[in-house]
């Protein structure tokens, strides 16, 4: 029998995105002329097909890794994949060969994937080859461990009585969809929206109770924070404390800067974050409101301090400029992508090679990446201005062969 959904179970679907910042990358050293690559063990080519039906063949031509000027960028991130994906078998060659080579110059690193790998260019479910391309990064706030006058706001840690089901263990066809929810009494029930969390019925016994793990001073800029699924809170000391994405409520989400443009109180261009905060500066009695229009809510959990970005849904450390996030049901999380776009309201070009090591619940689609641009006010301002037309390549082991796993 076909499980037929029910109206809150839908909405109980996740759809929730997680990120994490780069520290800085180092300048690398010179390298020593590294020898030339040893082509991979011949193997069937992978097909994608069977489980990814938008991913069609493509030549090394079309996709033409030397529109990327500085293509050795990306071997940082790709590196990072590998600590994870060395595990699985039809990647163990590629990345136990990348893992064990000095740091490539941009032309050895284009031979080393153009041996090891073979292009798929990514499609809609219609056929076509374009897509969105949006942007995020690790925002900074101010904070504090424990709450004060200035730091009123709460981030709070998964809750105790938060339930996530994996439907696919009784329904194969919802496979990498999860049901979020709570018991009461006998039966699973939708969780607490964003309002039930931060406007809590007085006198109600059947309310949100949470764990603040640390307080923010501007509940516009946490509410981002939630949006963009990580970041760093600037300590009263100077020190910073790094939080990430540890769950979400299950509710999809509900953009407040398009129901500002509904209402005729923004003008579509301003409709960003800080359109948003001076909007809420001059009506403060409508902003809590506003936010929790929005039912989704993302918990938080601290991370080291030490990680050299933010934690992607892959489990590794995001790279400014070289991760993205993707819908892991087109495009396989941990692959390498190359991404041909613009920079923000440009049309300047902007072709890189990427590595898919994050997810989002905005992040819908055969042909849809969001690109981390890094840490701080600068990434900021470009991920906010980034809504450009793009296309997608997915790059895959030549050594993959078979059914492709999820």
């Amino acid at each position: 029998m076909r499980l037929r959904a029910s109206s809150w179970l839908c909405v109980l679907l996740l759809s929730a995105c997680a990120v994490q910042p780069p520290a800085p990358r180092p300048v690398p050293a010179p390298v020593p002329p590294v020898a030339p690559l040893p082509a991979p063990p011949a193997a069937p080519l992978p097909a994608p097909a069977v489980t990814y039906p938008t991913l069609k063949p493509a030549s090394w031509s079309s996709v033409n890794l030397g529109r990327d000027s500085q293509l050795s960028e990306a071997w940082t991130a790709f590196r990072r994949s590998c600590a994870t994906l060395v595990k699985q078998s039809g990647w163990q060659a590629v990345c136990s060969k990348a893992m064990a080579m000095p740091l490539p110059d941009d032309k050895t690193t284009r031979a080393f994937f153009e041996q090891w790998f073979q292009p798929y260019q990514a499609t809609q479910e219609d056929g076509t080859p374009d897509g969105l391309i949006t942007g995020y990064y690790e925002p900074l706030l101010k904070g504090d461990r424990v709450r004060t006058e200035r730091a009123r706001y709460p981030l709070y840690a998964a809750p105790d009585d938060l339930i996530a089901v994996d439907l696919a263990s009784i329904y194969p066809e919802l496979k990498g969809l999860r049901l979020r929810g709570r018991l009461l009494g006998s039966k699973i029930v939708p969780y607490f929206t964003r309002q039930d969390i931060e406007q809590p019925a007085n006198g109600n016994s059947d309310r949100f109770k949470g764990k603040p793990i640390a307080w923010a001073e501007d509940p516009v800029d946490l509410f981002f924070l939630q949006i963009q699924g990580s970041g760093r809170l600037e300590l009263p000391d100077g020190s910073h404390m790094r939080v990430g994405y540890a769950d979400q409520n299950g509710y999809p989400y509900l953009s407040i800067g398009k129901l500002l443009v509904e209402r005729g109180e923004l003008k579509l261009e301003q409709a960003s974050m800080q359109g948003i905060k001076d909007w809420g500066a001059k009506h403060p009695d409508k902003l809590p409101d506003l936010l929790a229009s929005n039912p989704s809510f993302v918990f938080f959990r601290e991370l080291p301090d030490d990680l050299p970005g933010p934690l992607g849904s892959l489990g590794v450390p995001l790279t400014g400029g070289r991760s993205i996030a993707v819908d892991p049901g087109f495009i396989p999380l941990w692959a390498p992508v190359f991404l041909s776009t613009t920079q923000p309201n440009s049309t300047q070009p902007l072709n890189r090679l990427v590595m898919a090591q994050d997810s989002g619940g905005a992040i819908k689609g055969g042909v849809r990446a969001d690109f981390f641009w890094g840490f701080g006010n600068p990434a900021g301002e470009l991920a906010g201005r980034m809504k450009q037309r793009g296309r997608m390549w997915v790059l895959l082991p030549r050594t993959l062969s078979g059914i492709l796993p999820r």
